[in-house]
């Protein structure tokens, strides 16, 4: 489905080095984080087990076991030094799970989760089969996803800057809204619902910018992104490209945020696989048909 593919292992040195410095930059990821868990609403029930999946330092995993003080929160991070942090927010009054797992290989059983939630973290998978498929697995029937991811438009300004310098890859790329929902639905599922918002947020210069995105864990992870030190003429051109965009004093960027939530497939509803359709079905399910032929 893309044309490009992120470094596991650096995307997980990236987060692990930035762990100390997060909290000093994450004020979009805060102000998404907070609309997401109101958004719960559209949840009626009260969870058994929640996933907060790129957890993080915690922050949204504190907020999930305060709005769910009986559910079992479970924050899961590629970056153990994101879930050390993380202590800071789990009180022992409402404490919180945290476990050092990849999305796409979830550790925990089938059908098992109530709510899966995951602010500003898919972004860095751009395997969207993979990712929704272990969704859907986890979810029970009903269960809810609701995640926020950022869209192709985001760091553009930064992305032309750079392009002005050189034809290399040296910003992140998303993948597409319409992509994000194709995969959902492929993967079984129910009725995902979609939309995306642009932030807008403004920096002195542009080394601030480039400064917050490493305090963020957010540099370049592509696999194709250069390996070695950007020159310095390189780097001068893309910093007076930026700059011919200051408007009004400040230099701008823009943050395509893309929300969705969706519903745990019912058992036994089918997804595709290739050029197929697979459905699973609990084996208690299929034992009252099985008849012995007399031989």
């Amino acid at each position: 489905m893309s044309d490009f593919h992120f470094d596991r292992r650096q995307v997980r040195r990236n987060f692990g080095r930035a762990a100390g410095t997060y909290e000093k930059h994450d004020a979009l990821q805060r102000e998404v984080q907070s609309t997401l868990v109101d958004r719960l609403d559209i949840y009626e029930q009260a969870p058994e087990v929640v996933l907060d999946v790129g957890a993080g330092t915690g922050r949204g995993s504190a907020a999930l076991k305060k709005r769910y003080p009986k559910a079992q929160v479970i924050a899961i991070d590629l970056a153990l030094p994101m879930l050390r942090q993380a202590k800071h927010h789990a009180g022992w009054l409402k404490p919180f799970g945290r476990v050092v797992a990849d999305a796409y290989t979830l550790p925990v059983p089938d059908h098992s989760v109530d709510v899966l939630f995951s602010n500003l973290c898919f972004q860095w998978c751009e395997d969207l089969p993979r990712l929704f498929a272990e969704c859907a697995r986890v979810l029970k029937p009903g269960g809810l996803l609701t995640f926020s991811t950022f869209g192709p438009d985001t760091l553009t300004e930064l992305r032309a800057a750079w392009a002005a310098a050189d034809q290399q890859a040296h910003v992140a790329r998303f993948l597409d809204m319409h992509d994000v929902g194709d995969a959902m639905l492929a993967q079984g599922l129910k009725d995902p619902v979609l939309f995306a918002e642009r932030y807008t947020l403004t920096y002195p210069t542009p080394r601030a910018l480039l400064d917050e995105l490493k305090g963020l864990g957010a540099n370049n992870a592509d696999a194709d992104r250069p390996r070695g030190l950007t020159g310095k003429q390189h780097y001068r051109r893309m910093i007076d490209a930026y700059e011919a965009m200051r408007v009004d004093g400040v230099i701008p960027s823009t943050w395509e945020v893309v929300a969705a939530h969706a519903w745990g497939p019912p058992a036994g509803q089918s997804r595709r696989e290739g050029s197929g359709e697979i459905a699973s079905f609990p084996i208690e399910n299929l034992r009252g048909s099985r008849r012995k032929t007399p031989f």
